[in-house]
């Protein structure tokens, strides 16, 4: 590979996986258990990608308000955990793409605002042995759109950030990446359209996992 890009850092949810399904189930779950509304999977796409805590934030009448939102959050976490793989399956293409870069000698990662015991988890059980690097909220560590994820990711691989190009489907990776100085490709097949994207600065947008390869070389 003759490029100076040679890490590709990725967000998980909406980009290589499509979770929205058991997301949804999990937030109705934690809901119903309080007596509270349930939402489609269209209404939990919208609030989806700043993490459990801003998701259960935004599902929850009231967030944080809600006397008893710690314990509603806490049982979305518990039944998350146990049914985040139920409908949960890689977008089409993903695993020939994350196969065919390792491949050309490319460093993968993720990195996501899901908590870190998911991402890992998430990982290991759909992208190993491509992706070995995941990383995730966890305490400490600022979650995205602060830069201090996709930090740690480089620092695991050691790469430059003049080396790393980083594909998400939102506007919190877009501004990700900017926080990081890397380039960003958006991708408009998850949880965000190509207009949201697009009004929201992406300036490099992949309707397809050949149109992401295509930018990506482009890039290098």
């Amino acid at each position: 590979m003759h490029s100076s890009i040679n890490t590709i850092i990725f967000d998980l949810d909406g980009t290589l996986l499509n979770t929205l399904t058991d997301l949804t189930n999990s937030v109705n779950y934690a809901l119903q258990q309080y007596g509270l509304c349930n939402y489609s999977e269209d209404q939990v796409r919208q609030m989806v990608g700043n993490g459990v805590t801003v998701l259960m934030e935004r599902a929850v009448p009231g967030g944080h308000s809600f006397q008893e939102f710690e314990s509603c959050l806490n049982t979305f976490k518990e039944h998350y955990e146990i049914h985040k793989k139920d409908a949960t399956m890689p977008f089409p293409g993903i695993l020939d793409y994350l196969k065919e870069a390792q491949s050309a000698g490319y460093k993968l990662a993720v990195v996501s605002n899901k908590f870190d015991l998911a991402v890992k988890g998430l990982c290991k059980d759909f992208f190993s042995p491509f992706i070995t690097t995941a990383i995730g909220e966890s305490c400490g560590v600022s979650p995205k759109p602060a830069p201090d994820t996709v930090f740690k990711a480089m620092k695991e691989l050691e790469a430059l950030p003049e080396q790393c190009v980083y594909v998400g489907d939102s506007d919190v990776d877009i501004l990700t990446a900017r926080n990081a100085g890397i380039p960003c490709i958006s991708v408009s097949w998850g949880f965000r359209s190509r207009e949201f994207l697009k009004s929201h600065g992406a300036s490099l947008i992949a309707d397809s996992v050949e149109e992401m390869r295509t930018l990506i070389k482009q890039l290098t």
